[in-house]
């Protein structure tokens, strides 16, 4: 009976210093970062198109502004006075293709899944982003980093230039940096084993949340 109290008691003493580290990981990073997401009408071949052509049309008109933010509260005070001015350059991109989905930009905590951006993988969990809905807002979405500023840099081939890595230096801790730029499988085992841990429990939280709010 011994062995069993003490089983059980390893076990919620190993589950809480998981959910300690996985959520100060995770918490400290979502203060660290603004994400912008794009998210599609719904997932037909030409709502798709449309969401890149959108995401494409802010990133240009946006670029020399958020490209120079100094800070993350600098950052949040130009996305907020510019929420009107997004929404209507995405209104009006829409409109060029045909379209008549009504526009919605917000700037607010939402949950994402992890998500790989070059050789950088974020862990699932509550993240603040500017947030742009095409209509009814049901497809596919699409997201990058906009603070740091890591939207107009080109990571299409698998990684992102040291000037970016350096940025996110700026802004995390060196634990931090490891874990979200050394994620792959050819990483060292410790690094994946801590965000692995991270991974797992926001994965489980964001699967909770969502069950509790289906049964709403």
């Amino acid at each position: 009976m011994n062995r069993v109290l003490l089983a059980l008691f390893i076990g919620i003493l190993c589950t809480v210093l998981v959910s300690h580290y996985s959520n100060s990981v995770q918490a400290d990073l979502a203060h660290n970062l603004i994400r912008f997401h794009v998210v599609a009408n719904s997932d037909s071949p030409e709502d798709q198109e449309l969401k890149l052509k959108v995401r494409d049309r802010i990133i240009r008109e946006m670029k020399e502004q958020f490209d120079d933010s100094g800070n993350i509260d600098a950052t949040k005070e130009k996305i907020h006075r510019q929420l009107k001015y997004i929404e209507e350059i995405a209104q009006d991109e829409v409109r060029k293709h045909g379209k008549d989905y009504p526009v919605k930009a917000d700037l607010g905590i939402y949950p994402f899944p992890t998500k790989v951006y070059g050789d950088v993988t974020l862990p699932a969990g509550n993240y603040e982003a500017l947030r742009v809905v095409i209509g009814e807002g049901s497809g596919a979405n699409w997201w990058c980093v906009l603070f740091p500023p890591l939207c107009f840099v080109d990571a299409t081939h698998g990684k992102l230039p040291e000037s970016s890595k350096a940025q996110l230096k700026g802004v995390l801790t060196e634990e931090e940096y490891e874990i979200i730029t050394s994620a792959d499988p050819d990483s060292e085992i410790p690094v994946q084993i801590k965000f692995k841990i991270v991974e797992w429990w926001q994965k489980s939280k964001l699967k909770i949340q969502t069950a509790l709010n289906g049964r709403k």
